[in-house]
C-alpha cells in the first residue's frame, strides 16, 4: 500500500504533508510561512494587503528563509494589481502556486501556467469552483461555512462532496480543520488535502501579539459569530467590544467607518484616493455589495490589522475559523505538524484495518 499522506497535492506542490497554510493578511508573513514549509505544509504568503515592492521585498526574505517553494495570494482588485503579478510572475522560480478569489481572467490565468505556477483559488460554492476550472486552474480550495473571515453558508461536509463531485481538479478542503483526524478525513472524503488558517494562526510562530491570540485560546463556540456588519457581506468573526459597536451602529456610522479606515489605508499604504475608490468599485463587481459596504470592505482590513498587527484586541476586529472555539493552545508550526502527521496516519491506518475486516466479514 502506498502512503497515504502522499497525495496528488503533495506532488503537484512538493510539500511532504498534503496540509496547507492559508494566507490571512498580516499574519502570513514571512515568519510564518517559513515556519510551516519548514515543518512540511504548503504557506502562502499575503500578497493581498501589500504594495508591490513591498511584496517583492517579503518575497526575496523568504526565499532566504526556506529551502521549500511557497505560494503568493493576492486580489485582482488590489491597488496596484497588475505590478503584484508581474512580481509574481519575476520569481516563477520559487513561487509554486498563486490563490485568490473570483477576480482573474482566463488571460492571467494562463500567463501563471505558462510560468508554471499553480493557480489554486478558493471558492465557497460550487458553481465557483467549475467556473474557476473552466478558466484554467489546476486545483480548487474550497472553504465551507465553518470558516474564517469571508464565509460562505455551505458547511463543509456538503460544499466538499458537491465540489468533488463536480471538478476533475485536485481539491483542497478548509474550514473547521486543525488537526490530524480531520485531514484523515478530508482524505476519506476524496480530498487531495486540507488548508488551515486559524490553526496556523494560533501557533508560536504566527506574528499575532500575546493579546489577540489569548482572545483565540479563550473563545469558544458561543464567543464567535458571523456578522454582515462589516461590509454586507458574512463574515466570522470573534464577539469583541469593536464588533458589538458595530453590530449596534446605522447606515451613517457605516459610511464614517468607511471615511476613517480609508484615511488610515491611505496615509499607511500611500495609495491614492482614485486607487481606493477604485478597489471599492472593483469589490462591488464581485458581490452584491452597495458602494459604502465596499468602501468598508476595501478599509476594513484596518480594523484587522488593529488586531492582529498592533495587539487591541477590543478595538480592532479578530477574524476566526468556528475551529478556534475548541482550540486552547498555542504550540509551534513544527509541534503541530508532527501531531497531525502521526495522528493523520493513525485514524488513516484505523480505516484501512476497518475497511479489511469488513472485507473479511463478506
Amino acid at each position: 500500500m502506498g502512503d497515504p499522506l502522499s497525495t496528488p497535492l503533495t506532488e503537484m506542490l512538493g510539500c511532504r504533508l498534503p496540509v496547507v497554510q492559508t494566507a490571512m493578511g498580516w499574519i502570513a508573513t514571512p515568519q510564518l510561512v517559513a515556519a510551516s514549509s519548514n515543518a512540511g505544509a504548503f504557506g502562502f504568503l499575503a500578497g493581498a494587503v501589500m504594495q508591490p515592492a513591498e511584496l517583492a521585498s517579503e518575497i526575496a526574505k523568504l526565499k532566504d528563509m526556506t529551502p521549500h517553494n511557497f505560494g503568493v495570494n493576492f486580489h485582482s482588485f488590489q491597488p496596484g494589481a497588475k505590478e503584484i503579478v508581474e512580481v509574481i510572475l519575476a520569481n516563477s522560480d520559487r513561487v509554486r502556486a498563486v490563490s485568490f478569489g473570483r477576480g482573474p481572467d482566463a488571460e492571467m490565468i494562463g500567463k501563471f501556467r505558462e510560468a508554471g505556477i499553480i493557480c489554486m483559488p478558493t471558492v465557497g460554492l460550487q458553481k465557483h469552483a467549475e467556473k474557476m476550472v473552466a478558466l484554467g486552474c489546476q486545483a480548487i480550495t474550497i472553504q465551507g461555512g465553518e470558516g474564517g473571515g469571508h464565509t460562505g453558508s455551505v458547511a463543509t461536509t456538503v460544499l466538499l462532496p458537491q465540489v468533488l463531485d463536480a471538478v476533475d481538479v485536485p481539491v483542497i478542503a478548509a474550514g473547521g480543520f486543525a488537526d490530524g483526524r480531520g485531514l484523515a478525513a478530508a482524505l476519506a472524503y476524496g480530498a487531495a488535502g486540507i488548508a488551515m488558517g486559524t490553526r496556523f494562526m494560533m501557533t508560536s510562530d504566527s506574528p499575532v501579539p500575546d493579546a489577540p491570540k489569548k482572545s483565540y485560546t479563550g473563545a469558544t463556540t458561543n464567543d464567535i459569530t458571523v456578522t454582515t456588519k462589516v461590509d454586507g457581506i458574512p463574515q466570522r468573526m470573534i464577539i469583541n467590544p469593536m464588533l458589538r459597536k458595530i453590530e449596534k451602529s446605522g447606515a451613517l456610522s457605516k459610511w464614517q467607518r468607511g471615511l476613517m479606515a480609508a484615511l488610515a489605508m491611505k496615509k499607511q499604504t500611500g495609495a491614492s484616493w482614485s486607487d481606493l475608490i477604485k478597489t471599492a468599485r472593483g469589490m462591488t463587481a464581485h458581490g452584491d455589495m452597495s458602494l459604502p459596504e465596499a468602501m468598508m470592505a476595501a478599509a476594513a482590513p484596518m480594523l484587522l490589522q488593529k488586531a492582529v498587527v498592533e495587539g487591541d484586541a477590543e478595538n480592532g476586529l479578530m477574524a476566526t475559523g468556528l475551529v478556534a472555539g475548541r482550540l486552547d493552545n498555542i504550540i509551534s508550526c513544527k509541534e503541530l505538524l508532527t501531531q497531525i502527521e502521526n495522528d493523520a496516519r493513525t485514524h488513516c491506518a484505523a480505516l484501512s484495518q476497518t475497511s479489511n475486516a469488513l472485507k473479511g466479514a463478506a
